[in-house]
């Protein structure tokens, strides 16, 4: 009895110290992603983002990922987000563009995706998420009806909660004359680049903190043989195939959503996944469980299924074309080497950018703190129409 509770916790410690290893690893890209992140929020607002929304044209779905990429990379808050954006007179189809972009072409994920994953994941997230837009965009123009599209406007304005809808509703950007960096540089654009970063990471910490105890007990206790066999890499040109269809599965019944299943994913690639499948894994963060059952809540039953068939036929699309368009030009790495690491803090690079971004945190931490309210504008991240007192909050 007691050597089987040895056994036990040695292998809880063991699922704790590979999600550990993980975290260390990514904690400055994480810092300094939201950062970045909250500097570009600070000065985009969120009602010229409607306005820039108003149809399906690629000028609008372009302007659409080019601020879903500028915008929060949390998937409950650009689900949140897109709705507001629709129901106050936004294309759905740009709605669901700059949702997509929001949490598949933000900075941080890039970031973190190089440092687990490799250089080659970042660039194909990049070159998929606009594939996957564009996909999805046909898609819509094919199948999507005006009649289902009123049907879920008419679902969208009974105003069902899902999560974070306070954040998303949250402006806090300067409005302010000047430039760019005028705005950004002012008080008033560090208490805003403040603001985004604390409540950006209120918002996604579960995620980050989930994904990393699961990566590490899959690490731990799942044999790298189990994998191998699931995502068939004995049958190299099946693989290539069966990667993208089985990834979005994968997410789906894993729960983890934004930032948090990149450590997932690196143990997937490790055990066998192909590359394709590793993309179409992370993409798969629109349509986890607790996702699709807020689209439900938003939209009706019949848009949720639609946008499960369309957001999955998306994601598998893109994720086959840049799968066999880097076997051609010979960028899928040949090695399974991604960075699934137990604990060890040692004094090197990643230790010493730590240090460096944890003082950047903690001065960002202080700035929100500091000129008071900070409590309450968390506590209203999860209730609807908070964007009035956060706007009171961001400008006083």
């Amino acid at each position: 009895m007691l050597l089987a509770e040895i056994d036990v916790v040695a292998e809880l410690l063991d699922a704790l110290s590979f999600a550990f290893g993980m975290f260390w690893e990514i904690l400055w890209a994480l810092i300094l992603g939201f950062a970045l992140s909250g500097a570009v929020q600070a000065v985009v607002s969120k009602s010229e983002m409607r306005r820039l929304m108003p149809d399906d044209s690629p000028r609008s779905l372009c302007l659409a990922t080019g601020l879903g990429a500028a915008s929060s990379s949390c998937s409950y808050a650009a689900v949140a987000l897109a709705r507001s954006l629709f129901r106050k007179g936004a294309d759905f189809t740009a709605a669901m563009a700059f949702e997509f972009a929001s949490t598949n072409l933000v900075i941080e994920l890039g970031i973190v995706m190089a440092l687990l994953l490799g250089w080659q994941f970042t660039l194909g997230e990049f070159v998929g998420g606009p594939i996957m837009i564009v996909l999805l965009a046909l898609l819509f123009r094919v199948f999507l009806k005006r009649q289902l599209v009123e049907e879920a406007r008419a679902e969208a304005d009974r105003g069902l909660l899902g999560r974070m809808e306070g954040h998303a509703e949250m402006d806090m950007s300067v409005h302010a004359h000047g430039s760019l960096w005028r705005r950004l540089t002012s008080p008033q654009g560090f208490t805003a680049t403040a603001n985004y970063f604390v409540m950006d990471w209120a918002a996604i910490w579960v995620d980050i903190v989930g994904g990393l105890l699961i990566a590490g007990a899959l690490a731990a206790w799942v044999p790298d043989s189990w994998w191998q066999s699931l995502f068939l890499e004995s049958h190299d040109t099946l693989a290539k195939f069966w990667g993208p269809l089985i990834g979005p599965v994968v997410a789906i019944i894993s729960f983890v959503c934004s930032i948090g299943n990149v450590p997932l994913a690196a143990v997937l690639w490790n055990g066998g996944i192909s590359f394709g499948g590793v993309l179409a894994f992370i993409f798969a963060d629109l349509i986890v469980l607790p996702i699709l059952d807020i689209y439900r809540k938003y939209y009706g039953w019949t848009m949720a299924g639609f946008l499960l068939a369309t957001f999955y036929a998306a994601m598998v699309g893109a994720s086959l074309i840049v799968e066999f368009l880097f076997d051609v030009l010979g960028l899928i790495p040949s090695e399974r080497n991604a960075k699934v690491v137990e604990a060890s803090v040692t004094w090197n690079y990643t230790t010493v950018l730590n240090i460096i971004f944890l003082a950047l945190a903690a001065l960002l931490l202080w700035r929100y703190f500091a000129r008071g309210g900070g409590l309450a504008m968390l506590k209203l991240m999860n209730e609807p129409m908070a964007h009035e007192h956060a706007h009171e909050h961001g400008h006083a």
